[in-house]
């Protein structure tokens, strides 16, 4: 029985994109995978939570989808990044195909670790923000 082939560029842009509510862990491992509906689950969790917490800033209403979207922003990387070969050994070892990265790849990860980065160094700066001032700087 062979496996369909799955794309590396496809799953790394749906990281990127979509990975906070899981869909590269769909795409790669199916609707058992644990991890994808931990991803899943937490825009509605975040959403409960603002709804009894409203007013509250959005770092902690919604801070496990935000806890989330990095963590996607890091799978992207490690998707991304990884080789060629151990791609098709992991996610392609029966589909009878060999993947070959291109460009487009690269320029997802470029904007990935941007977009990442960014996030990340504002997230760090809101928590001091609301942890040494009380929020007082917005």
């Amino acid at each position: 029985m062979t496996q369909t082939h799955k794309n590396k560029t496809l799953a790394t842009l749906l990281a990127a994109v979509l990975g906070a509510f899981g869909a590269h862990r769909f795409y790669l491992r199916g609707k058992k995978d644990k991890w994808g509906w931990l991803h899943f689950i937490a825009l509605p969790i975040s959403a409960i939570i603002a709804h009894f917490y409203f007013g509250q800033p959005g770092l902690l209403t919604y801070g496990l989808l935000t806890l989330s979207f990095l963590i996607a922003i890091l799978e992207t990387l490690v998707l991304g990044l990884m080789s060629d070969e151990k791609w098709d050994a992991r996610f392609n070892a029966g589909s009878g195909k060999v993947s070959d990265s291109s460009w487009p790849l690269a320029l997802i990860l470029v904007l990935s670790l941007g977009i990442g980065a960014g996030s990340l160094i504002a997230v760090i700066a809101r928590a001091f923000d609301l942890l040494y001032t009380g929020g007082a700087y917005g």
